[in-house]
């Protein structure tokens, strides 16, 4: 079955219900806003302006967001779903990845919290949003080919999403590109749209499956 175990999935539900809440929240919090807040500061007093080798890995990651970068991935992963014959992964791999970019978009001029005094929009970071719902999707994928429990299931998927959503924030951060804040607010936006996505996905496919099996007259 193209799916984790639906005891995990309903975890995973709850976990992005959460997160939707957490992302209103900081946007109320931060809207209209161009300056760090107090976690923000020390944050990024702490990791901005490292030098070599760590300001490459920094520009590496941030790549993996950029256009071309992203494009890549969602190509290998896509590819890589098909050979194995999961094409509900497939599809999640590019709706998920996908929606969850595109509330970002949708999200920051109603934010409309900027960084560097420029009208740069930066709540919620979209590189973080994509690297998070890429690694989503990819243990989303795993989980449910090796049939693993609730528990385990669900820690597989969210320790994904908090390597992958802590690498691109950082790389924000390190980067000058967003706050620390941001990258949270990206981290959670692709949390909740995710499994959602994920579930609208399913319940099309099983729809498709039973309307196939019906008796035709």
């Amino acid at each position: 079955m193209d799916r984790p175990a639906e005891a995990a999935r309903v975890r995973l539900g709850l976990v992005g219900g959460l997160a939707a809440l957490l992302v209103v929240a900081l946007g109320a919090l931060y809207a209209d806003d161009s300056r760090p807040g107090t976690v923000d500061a020390r944050i990024r007093a702490a990791v901005e302006g490292v030098g070599p080798p760590w300001r490459s890995v920094a520009l590496a990651t941030d790549f993996l967001g950029e256009p071309v970068g992203a494009a890549v991935l969602v190509a290998v992963t896509v590819t890589g779903c098909l050979l194995l014959r999961r094409p509900r992964a497939a599809v999640l791999v590019v709706s998920g990845t996908g929606l969850a970019v595109g509330a970002t978009k949708l999200l920051k001029p109603l934010v409309e919290r900027t960084i560097h005094g420029d009208g740069n929009l930066s709540y919620p970071s979209g590189h973080t949003a994509f690297l998070t719902a890429l690694a989503l999707v990819v243990a989303l994928a795993v989980t449910g080919r090796l049939g693993l429990g609730r528990t385990g299931g669900t820690l597989i998927v969210l320790a994904s999403a908090l390597v992958a959503g802590a690498a691109m924030g950082w790389a924000q951060v390190v980067l000058g590109a967003h706050y620390p804040t941001d990258a949270l607010g990206g981290w959670c936006t692709a949390l909740a749209v995710v499994p959602a996505t994920d579930r609208l996905i399913d319940g099309a496919a099983d729809r498709l499956a039973d309307a196939g099996r019906r008796p035709r007259f």
